[in-house]
């Protein structure tokens, strides 16, 4: 019997089997209990499976997501390779078929054709759960709109676990945007406008949200750097790293911190979740009136135009009120 070692703890397969009450070669169906009434349910009823699956520590895979797994008549899977480990790794030998960005309407198609004939389809991907900026929401709308049903089975989900340990606190919620944008100028326009709609709940008595991000390590030097741009230095950050996994890493602090942290360092690894606290400065530090912050931003380069639209973002006002404090920042 394999053994893996995971988050420094030895884990069989035998005893995941056991755990899960999933039966060996030769045996019937793995049956789910409902443990209310004790009862057995029977077996997986047709449609559509949504499985979330461990981001990093398979002893993050649940009982239902086996199950699923193991009695579907097709996985579809965003990389067949990488589940392929999975389902090696719990002795699970269901047909793959691949199911990604670049294939998502012609499989979709496919699928659904597959489901209205009464099949059961898992969708995974290659980690956490499918359709948080990952493929799966094309299928889900397809299916939905055939009549069959959509089952999602809760499992990892790198967003909301690093969420929860970061210590900026969820009292007005939080939003979820997926991939910063990898272009530097479609970034700060993101943050600018998030700034801006930010000061204007904060204006209007409403308290901000947690903003979150995921981030690859290549660009969160970049990201972080456009944050303190944006935000100003002393703005409240947290960044969680190889979450779940044996180096998981969590950095709390200002942007400008973390920014000086990770630089320091040798290199960067690892996924990675960014989060902004959601109190905001009333107003961008050092920003002064609109006159000055549009001035500051034409002696860095940018044209007077766009520093003008930038400036207005940033402080939630609209376009002809940005203007009109402009004009008379400039009389003066």
């Amino acid at each position: 019997m394999e053994e893996e070692t995971v988050s420094g703890e030895t884990v069989s397969e035998e005893t995941v089997s056991e755990a899960a009450g999933i039966p060996g070669e030769g045996d019937g169906l793995a049956l789910e209990v409902d443990w209310e009434t004790g009862r057995v349910r029977g077996p997986l009823a047709p449609g559509l499976y949504l499985v979330a699956t461990p981001i990093g520590n398979l002893e993050d895979i649940t009982l239902r997501a086996l199950r699923v797994l193991r009695e579907a008549d097709r996985i579809a899977c965003e990389d067949t390779r990488q589940t392929g480990k999975l389902l090696n790794h719990f002795g699970i030998n269901t047909p793959t078929v691949s199911y990604h960005r670049h294939n998502e309407a012609g499989r979709a198609r496919e699928l659904v054709a597959e489901l209205l004939d009464g099949g059961k389809i898992a969708v995974v991907t290659d980690a956490g759960t499918p359709g948080i900026a990952d493929p799966g929401a094309e299928i889900v709308e397809a299916a939905i709109a055939a009549g069959v049903a959509v089952v999602p089975v809760p499992g990892a989900n790198a967003a909301v676990a690093a969420l929860i340990a970061s210590g900026l606190g969820m009292d007005a919620g939080f939003a979820f945007h997926g991939f910063l944008p990898a272009k530097a100028g479609a970034r700060r326009s993101l943050l600018e406008g998030l700034l801006g709609r930010m000061r204007a709940a904060s204006s209007a008595g409403e308290g901000a949200m947690t903003q979150v991000f995921y981030e690859t390590p290549h660009r969160i030097l970049e990201a972080l750097g456009d944050v303190e741009a944006v935000f100003g230095g002393g703005q409240r950050v947290a960044v969680a790293r190889e979450l779940t996994k044996l180096h998981e890493e969590f950095l709390r602090g200002t942007v400008a911190e973390l920014r000086a942290e990770l630089a320091g360092r040798g290199s960067v690894r690892g996924e990675m979740v960014l989060m902004l606290a959601g109190e905001v400065d009333a107003v961008a530090e050092g920003s002064g009136s609109v006159a000055a912050a549009v001035r500051r931003l034409v002696t860095e380069g940018v044209e007077e135009k766009e520093a003008l639209k930038r400036v207005a973002r940033e402080r939630g006002m609209g376009k002809s009120e940005a203007y009109r404090e402009w004009q008379r920042g400039k009389r003066k």
